[in-house]
């Protein structure tokens, strides 16, 4: 199966003023297309860092990124923008919706960087809106929306450009337990039903444990790179590979 992403020996060191912190310290990662891979790490373990580069919002101080075989370490700023356009999508803890547009609207807002919208692009979007049980309320606005709610728009947002990889930073971070398990299996339908590829960052071991295959850091390295839970152990939530 061929690797979406491929991370050879990657190091990040930010410079602050006489004191060089390393933040990420010689990670090696493949991820391959239509897998669901959790990112776990005490704080100051490297995630954040890494969720960065993986998302082309700060590139390697030295290393390879190969995002679908295209080396993308040393681009530019305008060539990794285009990139998060083209085939990335973000799901953040704060949702980052526009409190003053709609909720079609907000899904829309991909899509509209660079192009107008075409007759196909629209019926995406509410193909989008019925698989994320949002129908009926494409008109309303953020405050009108539960959390839960509010974080399907930010998920249909994120699919809305058909990305190559979904990157998920902290997405039930906001959420009671239930909305939680909501959201979460709404990735994994994502997940199971359509092949995207996700990445999920997350502090909660049981948010963990829905991926396919857990990475942990610790002092800017890998520490683990395991199956959320194993063959026979009953897991406290099934992962996307065994939900019904």
């Amino acid at each position: 199966m061929q690797d979406i992403v491929l991370l050879k020996d990657v190091y990040k060191v930010y410079t602050m003023g006489d004191i060089k912190v390393t933040a990420l310290d010689g990670v090696s990662l493949a991820i391959k297309k239509g897998e669901f891979m959790a990112i776990m790490g005490a704080s100051g373990s490297g995630k954040s860092t890494l969720m960065n580069i993986l998302g082309c919002l700060d590139s390697p101080t030295q290393g390879k990124y190969y995002l679908e075989g295209i080396e993308v370490s040393r681009f530019s700023k305008n060539e990794l923008a285009e990139i998060r356009n083209k085939k990335l999508g973000f799901v953040f803890q704060n949702f980052n919706l526009l409190s003053r547009t709609t909720v079609v609207e907000n899904i829309e807002l991909p899509l509209i960087y660079g192009k107008k919208i075409s007759k196909n692009d629209t019926d995406e979007i509410y193909r989008i809106i019925r698989i994320l049980g949002l129908e009926g309320f494409e008109k309303h606005y953020p405050n009108q929306l539960s959390g839960g709610q509010q974080q399907r728009v930010a998920i249909a947002r994120a699919i809305a450009n058909n990305p190559t990889l979904l990157l998920a930073d902290e997405p039930t971070g906001n959420l009671d337990s239930a909305t939680s398990t909501d959201v979460m299996n709404v990735l994994c339908d994502l997940n199971r039903t359509m092949g995207i590829t996700i990445v999920l960052v997350t502090h909660e071991t049981d948010i963990a444990r829905y991926a396919g295959r857990v990475v942990v850091l610790k002092d800017g390295r890998v520490l683990s790179d395991t199956p959320s839970h194993s063959p026979g152990t009953p897991a406290v939530h099934a992962s996307c590979e065994t939900v019904p």
